[in-house]
């Protein structure tokens, strides 16, 4: 499995270009805001000869999104999203008025809406879904047992963990998911939403808000 990172929009949020050895690749969390963002991403599925399949969502915040017309318009995808933020996702507008932005751009319907549980798949690669509220309702986790990565959005970041002061989120329930996510095997890396990947056992040793 093959794991690119392209950093996004004036939040520095973490698009992912996933693929394996079919070139078969998933887009998660485009948040890309201009050309340059959007070239870097195309130029990179272009040079790896790869094929986008499926673009998915670990939650529906607008520095997350932001891109999904783009991704809509150049690779015929629509948004992959747990259906407890599908509102979340509609209202991008309103929400990034909240934090100063105004984006003009339309948001592709929702593709899919995902239950805790569900897969998302692509090429020879299978992805479990793991519902992880507190971030957002319908923060979830991408997770892959065989090569041990697990896409976290805004719910674990290295040393951190996401804000839960925002409407939808709960301090009580992100407790519980970071709970949950401490069950993953020490050698899982973590790819969050915002900076730099790390492994849980680093952040069962380190994270002051995981209690290991």
């Amino acid at each position: 499995m093959k794991i690119k990172t392209i950093p996004c929009n004036m939040l520095d949020e973490n698009c992912y270009i996933v693929s394996d050895d079919t070139k078969e690749c998933m887009i998660i969390d485009c948040g890309a805001s201009c050309e340059m963002e959007q070239r870097a991403i195309s130029d990179y599925i272009k040079t790896e000869g790869l094929k986008p399949v499926i673009y998915v969502l670990t939650h529906g915040h607008f520095d997350h999104t932001m891109g999904g017309k783009w991704v809509y318009e150049t690779y015929g995808l629509q948004p992959t999203i747990c259906e407890r933020d599908a509102e979340l996702y509609k209202n991008f507008r309103k929400e990034a008025e909240a934090f100063g932005f105004i984006i003009d751009d339309e948001l592709p319907i929702i593709g899919r809406c995902l239950n805790d549980g569900d897969t998302v798949t692509f090429g020879n690669s299978t992805f479990k879904v793991i519902n992880t509220p507190g971030h957002s309702k319908g923060s979830v986790v991408y997770y892959n047992k065989e090569n041990n990565v697990a896409f976290t959005g805004d719910t674990l970041f290295r040393g951190s963990i996401g804000r839960t002061d925002l409407p939808g989120g709960s301090m009580f329930q992100m407790i519980n998911s970071l709970r949950l996510l401490e069950q993953l095997p020490d050698n899982t890396t973590i790819y969050p939403g915002h900076g730099p990947e790390t492994t849980m056992k680093l952040e069962g040793a380190t994270n002051p808000y995981l209690d290991r």
